[in-house]
Formats: structure tokens, C-alpha cells, sequence
């Protein structure tokens, strides 16, 4: 591999692997992708830091499946940050968002957010609940759904410990999220290694393997979250500086966009759905008002809108 600049610095997905050692990893790095979902709604600081990893987070374990439709990654909990929604359809379309209290995240400290050196903490802003990662590939297939206790002082110490517990995988994460240039836009990067079996019938000595393995994880740690935002250090010059000595060895990028599904049509349809007496209530008022959580778009229906949902 040449530490040679990638022509695609940002939004996107870099697989690699660490072929001695059986490793494989991903790095995520999203520059507008994630300053526009962030910047769709007016999140306070804190709730935008925590929910700008999740969004990584989801990118980055997303890339390590094989499906077709859409990985989804939740969390629900008892904190001030009550509901937190991610997920990343098979093309690549990314979305986001979170519910809050705001009067109760008023009382979290706010040292540090928004800075690239220090990650979100979980017990103060998500608390105690759960987090549910999500496979859904249509109506007519079986959905996946892997679901732990929120455990760890971070998203990517609680997204270890569900492999820890519920994959018997063993895996690093490293997120980062900040604001950075002198537009202040929002950045995000993710990095994953995972250790998975050789491939090709080759043999290895198991103090070599778990050698490897270890050294590894000190090389991604040293990984700075400032490195993972900076957008002028490129993903393979990163993967160059950190893995080099070991022979990694990259793959083709996949790009990532923020895109919502909403539309006035499905919008249209879940209205449909609505028992009859709800839709008279909403045919009473002169326009209905339907927002989109994710993107924040407004759809509105008249009366004669309504009318033949109500058919």
C-alpha cells in the first residue's frame, strides 16, 4: 500500500485488511454527509456530539455485513437523550436522529463537546436502557435484530461490549466527532478492526495470531481523535501511518451520502393507515402538518388531501 492521497477524502468507507494476521478493518471518514444531518435540526451541542458517533458507528458496523436494505442502529434509555436513530441503507444513504430533554440536558456539563480529543459520555447523556442493531432487507425476509444493555463510558465501548456479549466477536472501535475549519461544519471518522478466520487454508501459530492481534489494537490506538476528523490527512495516509509495518492492504472505497426515504407519498401512506375517526379529526383543520424526524422536511395536507385517504 502507498500512502499515496486518496481522491475522495471524505464520506466514505475504506475496508482494509491486515492480511498476516487475519484482520480485517474499516475506516470511516464523513465530512458533509454528517454536517448536514447534524445541521437539519437546531440539536444543542451535546445531543448533536453524541449523535454525530452514532451516525459513524452505524457506517462503520454496516460495513461489515452483507444485506440488502437497511441496518438500523438504536438506542433507547432513561437519559436526558431518550431515543437515538442511525441507520445506512445498502446504497449508501445515511440518516439520523435523536430525541431529547432539553431542561434535563441543561444540567450536563458541557466541558469538552464538540471537541475532536474528548468523546460524548454515555452515562450522562444516553443513561441506562438499551441498544438495538437492526438488519432489515424487506417485507417478505426475516429481520435480524441483535439487542444489550448499554454498557461503557462511550458508543464504541458499548457497541464492544454487544460483540462481547452477543457475537463472540472480538473487536476495536475508535469514533471521533468535532467541529472543525473555520466554517466550524461537523466531522465524523470511525475506525473498526475485527479479527476474523484466514482464508485461503494457511496456517498460522496461535501465539503469533494473538501477537498480531494485540499489536494491532496498540496501532489503532494510537490513532488520534483528531486524526480521524482531520480532513487534511487522507483515510490511506492514515491506514499508511498506522498499519504500514504489517502489510495492510486496502480496498475500494464505498461512498456514503446523506439521503433520507421520507416523501410525500409515504407520508401519504402512513396517514392511510390511520383509523378513520383520526382522519376526520385531521380533515377538521385547514392543513395537516407532517415532519420528518430525520431530514426535518415539512409535508402538508389539506382537507381534499385527506379526502381519499379516508376511501
Amino acid at each position: 500500500m502507498s500512502a499515496e492521497d486518496h481522491p475522495r477524502p471524505d464520506d466514505l468507507v475504506q475496508p482494509f485488511r491486515i492480511d498476516p494476521f487475519a484482520l480485517r478493518g474499516r475506516l470511516v471518514r464523513l465530512g458533509p454527509t454528517i454536517d448536514r444531518i447534524l445541521s437539519q435540526h437546531d440539536y444543542p451541542e451535546p445531543v448533536a456530539a453524541i449523535l454525530g458517533e452514532a451516525i459513524a458507528l452505524a457506517v462503520v458496523l454496516a460495513g461489515m455485513l452483507k444485506y440488502d436494505g437497511v441496518f438500523t442502529l438504536q438506542t433507547k434509555s432513561d437519559g436526558p437523550i431518550r431515543l437515538i436513530v442511525a441507520d445506512v441503507s445498502t446504497e449508501g444513504a445515511v440518516r439520523g436522529y435523536a430525541q431529547y430533554d432539553r431542561d434535563r440536558l441543561d444540567q450536563v456539563p458541557a466541558q469538552g463537546l464538540g471537541r475532536a480529543d474528548i468523546s460524548p459520555s454515555v452515562p450522562e447523556l444516553i443513561g441506562s436502557g438499551y441498544i438495538a442493531f437492526t438488519v432489515d432487507q424487506g417485507e417478505h425476509t426475516e429481520r435480524y435484530q441483535g439487542i444489550v444493555d448499554i454498557a461503557g463510558a462511550t458508543l464504541a465501548e458499548c457497541a464492544q461490549h454487544y460483540f462481547r456479549q452477543s457475537e463472540q466477536i472480538q473487536a476495536g472501535i475508535k469514533l471521533s466527532v468535532a467541529r472543525a475549519g473555520k466554517d466550524g461544519a461537523w466531522r465524523a471518522g470511525g475506525l473498526m478492526l475485527q479479527r476474523v478466520p484466514p482464508e485461503g487454508g494457511y496456517r498460522m501459530i496461535a501465539d503469533d495470531v494473538e501477537d498480531g492481534w494485540r499489536r494491532a489494537m496498540v496501532l489503532m490506538s494510537s490513532a488520534t481523535p483528531a486524526e480521524l476528523v482531520d480532513p487534511d490527512l487522507s483515510p490511506r495516509r492514515l491506514l499508511f501511518r498506522l498499519f504500514h509495518e504489517d502489510g495492510v492492504r486496502v480496498f475500494r472505497t464505498h461512498p456514503v451520502e446523506a439521503r433520507c426515504r421520507c416523501s410525500r407519498d409515504r407520508i401519504a401512506r402512513i396517514l392511510r393507515s390511520f383509523p378513520r375517526e383520526d382522519i376526520e379529526d385531521m380533515r377538521r383543520e385547514p392543513v395537516t402538518i407532517v415532519t420528518c424526524e430525520f431530514c426535518n422536511t415539512r409535508y402538508e395536507f389539506t382537507a381534499d388531501d385527506l379526502a381519499p385517504l379516508d376511501s
